[in-house]
């Protein structure tokens, strides 16, 4: 989403810019305060594209160590030995893959995009403080990534055990997004607020709220020194407050004007047919009419920004329902008849389903958000597993669960239950962990029992798994269309549901959709852990990008097995060799792969994710040790009894027809009640 270019300025308005808050020295010392984090945050871009980083982790000993030896002389020759070699090798694989000229496209795309936005933002904060051009661009060149401690360190994956929701999450928060130095940080808390929240602001008056804005306002809060909390509500404030400006404001005459506007300057610049639609809007001047600043004044009271002082920051968005529509989704591409009918005859059931609210009426202003969330299951026992995992998201987000394929998951979920719970899989898995799981993969070494009830799970897996990568495209397609709005979009998902997002992540790259996606979080992917992909995906999540795996998932081996495995399992190891990929082993947790989704908050709170309901992932864990009891006695009943693999494997395909057929005539018979 590359940012407008060549919009009119217009004058500042003496009562809008920051001379209330800020002295001269501090505005000037703000414009360098942006000017320092893009700068770190562009390091971390092209970090992300460099051969010689590796997340191979090195002996403690070894990490000061300089690259000669001081034991051997420089004159003798020095053969390389086998971890040198190896080394060596993989250096040049990962040169090998960087210097490609799709991968070079994609990096050059990335810092086209990314600079875009830079300039416009460094230019909206010079506009604001009345700053000449020539002091932004002194302060842009002064920019240094020096001024943020520890830039150089290698990514560690941030692991928190208990509640995020406070303490914990601001921890979080200096970990990952490191403070910058700079002298606001001594400024009273209250201004130290007062500043984060015009920030705020100013990013929403470039008329969306890309992925980076909101990489940056976290990395503003961390170097002011203010709470993770103090964002989230702010954020929820001002969804709140535009919403209810809007309905103030002007509609159709400015919704012609802007569409007029629209055929000249398109903020997307998309390879996509479907793209055109949108209600795509320019960054413009004006003042705020007396009635919307004062609507917006009164809902943003609370802030502590006054009504003119507000508007003014908020520039267009202060004057137009239609901006503000856009902005959330209101306006604009939706998932159009003709799109969904382009993917019909493969993929079946797309639909965003909010946790709040219905999805069969308008949603309503108390339930909207500035960030949108989508949790995707991976597979279906019962219709509720949709939304069910999902539940243990917060309400700092707008949260929806991605209903897709219905039919095919829940033969999956159905053929999956079946085998785990059968006698030949309480033999295979004994062997299975006698050789390892890897071992089991790599050498082709499955019990003969498990192979004869492969049938049951391989092909409702395949089907699901070809389904998952087309859903993928649908979800890219909704996303630059602007289904969700403006808005920064965080993806979970876990087993296809990952994989779903996978594919999606892949797209987005491929149409260079930079920007759409502040976090991605990946839990038991049945994809390639090959670092090609991985950084490929990079280039798209401006903020977290998350590998969950655990290698107790002998389920996902076994069904992954005819996959490219050479090119590694996600869900089974580390993402290995990108720069701001976080790994997460959660293999104490994870002893299968059908716990995944009574673990997502669990997960979730264990990687430190900012927004998380702790009471239903209390119920999580309660529903989960109820399943584990009964599958114990389950188990006692079996063990002893001799059964042929053949004659469960039938048994077991007429269970799942049963369960798949009962669980889609309660969905026929749901939709039959709403009528649609």
């Amino acid at each position: 989403m590359a940012p407008p270019d060549g919009k009119a300025e217009s004058a500042p308005d003496p009562e809008a810019d920051l001379n209330a808050i800020l002295s001269t020295e501090e505005q000037v010392e703000l414009a360098l305060l942006i000017a320092n984090i893009t700068e770190i945050m562009r390091k971390h871009l092209t970090d992300t594209f460099d051969a010689s980083i590796t997340s191979a982790n090195k002996p403690q000993q070894a990490r000061h160590m300089t690259d000669k030896n001081p034991n051997i002389e420089d004159s003798k020759p020095h053969k390389e030995t086998g971890d040198e070699e190896k080394a060596r090798k993989l250096r040049e694989r990962r040169e090998k893959e960087l210097s490609a000229p799709k991968m070079l496209e994609l990096k050059n795309a990335y810092l086209d995009f990314f600079d875009n936005w830079r300039n416009s933002v460094i230019s909206r904060v010079g506009a604001v403080v009345n700053s000449p051009k020539e002091v932004v661009t002194e302060q842009k060149e002064k920019a240094t990534i020096a001024a943020t401690a520890d830039s150089s360190a290698p990514a560690e994956p941030k692991v928190i055990r208990s509640n995020t929701n406070i303490e914990e999450a601001d921890a979080a928060l200096i970990e990952l997004y490191r403070p910058t130095s700079t002298a606001l940080v001594s400024l009273p808390k209250d201004r130290r607020m007062l500043l984060l929240h015009a920030m705020l602001l100013l990013l929403l008056s470039l008329e969306h709220y890309v992925a980076h804005s909101r990489v940056l306002l976290l990395h503003i809060s961390s170097s002011l020194h203010l709470p993770l909390h103090i964002l989230t509500e702010d954020e929820v404030k001002v969804a709140q407050g535009l919403l209810e400006a809007a309905k103030h404001m002007s509609g159709t005459e400015e919704a012609d004007k802007r569409t007029e506007e629209n055929k000249v300057a398109r903020r997307w610049k998309v390879g996509l047919a479907g793209v055109a639609g949108a209600a795509i809007i320019g960054v413009t001047g004006g003042l705020a009419a007396p009635l919307v600043a004062g609507a917006i004044g009164t809902i943003m009271g609370g802030l502590g920004l006054g009504a003119t002082t507000a508007a003014g920051l908020l520039g267009a968005l202060a004057e137009s329902g239609v901006i503000v529509g856009s902005l959330f989704g209101a306006y604009g591409g939706r998932m159009t008849g003709k799109m969904m009918d382009a993917y019909a005859k493969e993929v079946e059931d797309f639909a965003f389903l909010p946790l709040k609210g219905s999805r069969h009426h308008e949603p309503k202003p108390e339930d909207r958000r500035l960030r949108v969330t989508v949790g995707i299951s991976g597979w279906l026992t019962q219709k509720e597993d949709i939304i069910t995992p999902w539940r243990a998201l917060g309400r700092q987000s707008e949260v929806f669960a991605l209903r897709w394929e219905l039919e095919a998951l829940t033969k999956l979920g159905s053929s999956m239950e079946s085998v785990v719970r059968s006698a030949a899989w309480a033999v295979a898995k004994k062997e299975i962990i006698a050789r390892t799981i890897f071992a089991s993969l790599m050498e082709a070494l499955w019990p003969i029992a498990l192979l004869k009830v492969s049938k049951v799970v391989d092909n409702p897996f395949s089907v699901a798994k070809n389904r998952a990568d087309k859903a993928g495209l649908i979800l890219a397609d909704a996303l630059i269309n602007k289904a969700q709005g403006e808005r920064p979009v965080t993806l979970i998902g876990y087993s296809l549901g990952a994989r779903l997002i996978y594919s999606c992540l892949m797209s987005l790259a491929e149409r260079r959709a930079f920007g759409l996606v502040e976090s991605a979080v990946l839990i038991g992917t049945p994809a390639p852990s090959d670092a090609a992909d991985w950084r490929t995906m990079r280039s798209v999540v401006a903020g977290r990008l998350i590998n969950v795996y655990s290698e107790n998932d002998y389920i996902l081996a076994f069904l992954y097995r005819t996959s490219a495995i050479q090119y590694g399992v996600a869900g089974l190891q580390e993402a290995q060799d990108v720069k701001g990929i976080e790994n997460v082993d959660v293999s104490e947790m994870v002893s299968g792969h059908l716990r995944y989704q009574y673990l997502v908050g669990s997960i979730l709170e264990k990687i430190g994710f900012e927004d998380i309901d702790v009471e239903e992932v209390a119920r999580e864990e309660e529903t989960l040790a109820l399943l584990e009891e009964h599958e114990r006695k389950e188990e006692e009943k079996k063990r002893g009894v001799e059964i042929d693999p053949e004659a469960e494997a039938a048994e077991m395909e007429v269970e799942v027809k049963k369960k798949t057929a009962q669980t889609l005539m309660e969905r026929a018979a749901e939709k039959l009640h709403l009528g649609k």
